[in-house]
């Protein structure tokens, strides 16, 4: 069962060794992430399962490794404090990792989950009840961006229906909405390149039966792309 989840974006740039000087822009952002990832802790589970985006799903054992080489920085991180392994995370993950890793994670085992971008809704949300079969007490970092056409400088340029569709997925974030998250359109998402919709309604799947209350603990475009990051529990 789900015991407890945190929301947070995906950013490459949230790693301050990538973002190098900009890295002051997204401490809010980080210092949000960090408390996070301090709920998914106190909620001691018996499995944290890492979940984001990417352009094919996966599965991923604890000690994967995941590399930030392709942002011009030598730095490797490990999901979960296991030896590492061959297998290689996508970037998504590698964030999570790098977070877990931040807060010094050593609460019980981690696995990863990539969720292919374009995964219909209804698998999204199977996989979630899949997912929250797994154990006795299931916690999620899921990992995943709003829209990135907040702005005209955004990576997708301007849409005007980008901040509707922010508003309405960092509401239901925000409020433990499964069923808000579940209705997610995955046309629009893909339209406004919104990464984030296939792992939210993989938490909305998951989190179905668990009544568990959300909080929001930061919103914002710093870049013309919605980050949030939230809280279950």
């Amino acid at each position: 069962m789900l015991v407890a989840a945190a929301v947070c974006p995906c950013p490459p740039l949230l790693v301050p060794d990538v973002a190098a000087g900009a890295a002051p822009e997204l401490d809010a952002a980080r210092d949000a992430c960090a408390d996070a990832v301090g709920v998914l802790a106190a909620s001691r589970p018996d499995l944290l399962v890492v979940v984001g985006p990417a352009e094919q799903g996966a599965a991923f054992r604890e000690g994967a490794t995941g590399s930030f080489a392709g942002y011009g920085v030598d730095l490797s991180v490990r999901l979960g404090p296991a030896a590492p392994t061959a297998e290689r995370l996508p970037a998504s993950l590698a964030v999570g990792a790098w977070l877990l890793e931040r807060a010094g994670w050593t609460d019980g085992p981690v696995e990863g989950l990539a969720v292919a971008e374009q995964l219909e809704p209804r698998s999204c949300l199977a996989a979630g009840e899949d997912l929250a079969a797994r154990a006795q007490r299931v916690a999620l970092l899921v990992l995943g961006d709003g829209s990135a056409c907040r702005t005209l400088k955004a990576p997708g340029y301007l849409d005007e229906r980008a901040a509707g569709f922010d508003e309405a997925a960092s509401g239901a974030l925000g409020a433990a909405d499964t069923a808000a998250l579940a209705g997610l359109d995955a046309g629009l998402a893909h339209e406004l390149k919104a990464a984030g919709r296939a792992p939210w309604q993989v938490l909305a799947g998951a989190g179905a039966r668990a009544g568990l209350g959300g909080r929001l603990l930061y919103e914002d475009a710093p870049y013309g792309v919605g980050y949030f990051v939230a809280v279950w529990s």
